[in-house]
């Protein structure tokens, strides 16, 4: 095909084509569309659809400022002012209040449902002037194939009838996500060597709830095999969810609810608050929960959050992450559609180091949270030196700003450290058996969707 082609879809060599509905894909393609420029996203599922991920960080809520879709969201997700660290080897809980962070202009997030979230920008980017498409699946991407001046990518879609079309757009902007499109065309998907873990979650009614301000914190439970969320959510539910080693969900001998309930029942403090609550859908499993890739950036094409990478979900980074990576995206594109090669390879450079230091951040913590060491400081916090308030900082999201975390972060793992080589004996043991963890995943890695 060439040249400017019009089929039922209109113009089918865009500007630019977006690979993904969620809220990277979405935040991109409103992000271009409202500078003017022809943006069309596919999605390959039809909105609302289900997804994990419902706990944002305050810095979001910074960025829905920029889309104008704050109000929107606040509308259906429920105020997060904190988290609550339970530990079963302390008689006490831990809790973090994002208001106490060093910069205090950023006191809460919220949690929504993903669908609901998802849907709003994806409707959102359609009012700003983007073609959307539903039930529209990205096949593969061919760089090579034209040989004209532009070079154009030649995208295949197979659409919502099942016929499938050929697009030609001038850049194309990777937001598939956990589907990882390009990363795994081009073979430079890693799974993280430090880490291995899957999830298995559910959403409960009637599940027990902290009063007042505290009622839509997060709680994060550790047990033997790794951790859990309790996620409140605005319609009355809670998002349950176990991420833990994949030599725990080996050991399965039930369905998956069956097994979700058998492993709460490890965890007395999470049974009890879930006491009296049912289970409102079969549970679902998930694996491969850290990985990047080799690059995220190439000639005519970009990838934008999870398509990328992603860490275990510990501090709730996923959508924070996407949407940063979306705006700083659609601005080195906007540059490279308008033919300003110096800026653009400026705006692709700082692109470059930002999607590989979001990542680097949250992993230090979250690669160690097991740990008896991160298990003490997390349970004893104390600011010394403001350390505390820089933790905080961070796990709201503020790690690309000029906030001062950096040396208090540097103090943090001092303490870290120290922590270890004062409990020397017990640490070696939680080391080795992260380290066996890791082996045997690597020998015999857990399909999910086979296991499950």
């Amino acid at each position: 095909m060439d040249g400017v082609e019009k089929s039922q879809f209109g113009s089918m060599s865009p500007d630019v084509l977006v690979i993904g509905g969620g809220p990277a894909g979405s935040t991109v393609s409103a992000l271009l569309a409202d500078k003017g420029y022809d943006v069309v996203m596919f999605d390959k599922a039809q909105h609302p659809r289900f997804h994990i991920g419902e706990s944002l960080l305050p810095m979001n809520m910074p960025l829905f400022d920029r889309l104008g879709v704050r109000k929107d969201v606040e509308r259906i997700g429920i105020t997060k002012y904190g988290a609550e660290f339970v530990s079963p080897w302390h008689d006490h809980t831990s809790e973090f209040f994002f208001a106490d962070a060093m910069d205090k202009c950023f006191p809460y997030a919220v949690h929504v449902r993903r669908s609901e979230l998802d849907e709003l920008l994806f409707r959102h980017a359609a009012k700003r002037g983007a073609r959307t498409f539903e039930n529209a699946r990205v096949l593969a991407v061919d760089f090579d194939a034209d040989k004209g001046p532009e070079r154009r990518p030649q995208v295949k879609v197979r659409q919502a009838d099942g016929s499938e079309a050929v697009w030609h757009p001038r850049f194309v902007v990777d937001a598939s996500g956990r589907d990882t499109l390009l990363s795994s065309q081009f073979g430079i998907k890693k799974r993280h060597p430090n880490h291995t873990s899957a999830a298995l979650y559910g959403h409960f009614r009637n599940a027990r709830r902290a009063p007042g301000r505290r009622e839509g914190n997060i709680s994060l439970f550790w047990f033997d095999h790794g951790w859990f969320w309790y996620i409140p959510l605005a319609d009355g539910t809670t998002s349950v969810g176990a991420v833990a080693s994949p030599a725990y969900f080996k050991t399965r001998k039930s369905d998956p609810s069956s097994f979700l309930m058998e492993t709460i029942n490890l965890v007395p403090k999470l049974a009890d608050r879930l006491k009296g609550a049912e289970m409102i859908e079969p549970a679902t499993a998930t694996g491969n929960y850290a990985y990047d890739s080799k690059f995220c950036r190439g000639d005519r094409f970009m990838m934008v959050g999870d398509a990328f990478a992603f860490v275990d979900p510990m501090f709730s980074s996923g959508v924070f992450l996407a949407m940063n990576s979306a705006f700083r995206s659609a601005e080195a594109v906007d540059y490279w559609l308008k033919g300003d090669a110096a800026m653009a390879n400026k705006c692709f450079k700082r692109y470059d180091r930002i999607m590989r230091h979001g990542p680097k951040m949250f992993s230090w913590f979250i690669f160690r949270i097991t740990a008896p060491a991160i298990r003490k400081i997390f349970m004893h916090p104390r600011n010394v030196w403001r350390m505390q308030e820089a933790l905080l900082s961070i796990l709201a999201g503020d790690i690309f700003r000029d906030t001062p975390v950096w040396p208090r972060l540097m103090g943090f793992k001092f303490i870290y450290y120290m922590s270890c080589l004062s409990i020397l004996p017990q640490a070696i043991k939680s080391w080795r058996w992260r380290k066996s963890i890791i082996a045997d995943s690597l020998r015999d890695p857990l399909k999910v969707e086979e296991k499950f």
